[in-house]
């Protein structure tokens, strides 16, 4: 009797042992598998941040946040107004040609060349005119104008908009340089092979002897000053 006695606290202190060691194994095994869930939770988060663009980018799109709906129109922005690099030059088929009224000062006749963007598209000039005055026959009158020394600026011309260069010359009545009457003038825009003939109502323009060159401003916005 005295050894059944002994004997039953023993076994059942071995099995209290066996279900401590088999309560800590499930709690292992519970931190092990919690732990990938984590991290999985983690990294996605860290990547659907960090891609501006691709799948992680759609997603957000289609489900908009507080945070992207202030991030992506900015994006777009940029990208639409931003095209400076894309303009190109205005091209002579592109533009329309005038000659403005003149403003005289200082025994000079000055008179604004103008240029006017006829097409659909936004396109720039940029620097001085080709002119020359031409007869009736279509020979040309004078020596080729001169260039001033002003620094030339870039013109964007939306539709419709207009660019202007100042043609100036001395009144021939007072420089008493050799004159002829033109019957037109030919304005070849900036960079381009191509001109436009406009009908000349400016009078008398001095053709030789001193006094005689006639002077060019580049491009500036508008129509005349």
């Amino acid at each position: 009797m005295a050894k059944t006695s002994r004997s039953a606290p023993r076994a059942a202190l071995l099995a209290g042992t066996v279900a401590v060691l088999g309560l800590l194994t499930a709690c292992g095994d519970g931190d092990t598998a919690g732990a990938p869930q984590t991290d999985s939770t983690t990294s996605g988060a860290a990547t659907s941040s960090a891609a501006p663009t691709g799948t992680g980018s759609t997603a957000r799109t289609s489900t908009p946040s507080p945070d992207d709906g202030g991030s992506t129109p900015p994006a777009a922005t940029r990208s639409a107004a931003s095209p400076a690099a894309a303009l190109s030059r205005c091209h002579t088929s592109e533009l329309r040609a005038t000659v403005g009224r003149n403003d005289p000062g200082a025994g000079q006749e000055n008179f604004p060349v103008v240029l006017t963007n006829a097409s659909s598209r936004t396109c720039t000039v940029r620097g001085y005119p080709g002119a020359a005055f031409l007869d009736t026959s279509g020979r040309q009158l004078g020596p080729d104008p001169k260039r001033s020394s002003a620094t030339p600026e870039t013109v964007t011309l939306a539709p419709g908009r207009s660019a202007w260069a100042g043609l100036s010359f001395a009144n021939p009545e007072i420089s008493g340089a050799h004159a002829a009457t033109p019957a037109s003038l030919l304005v070849t825009p900036p960079n381009e092979r191509d001109p436009l003939k406009v009908p000349w109502r400016g009078g008398k323009v001095p053709v030789s002897g001193n006094e005689s060159s006639v002077r060019l401003l580049p491009f500036s916005p508008g129509t005349g000053p």
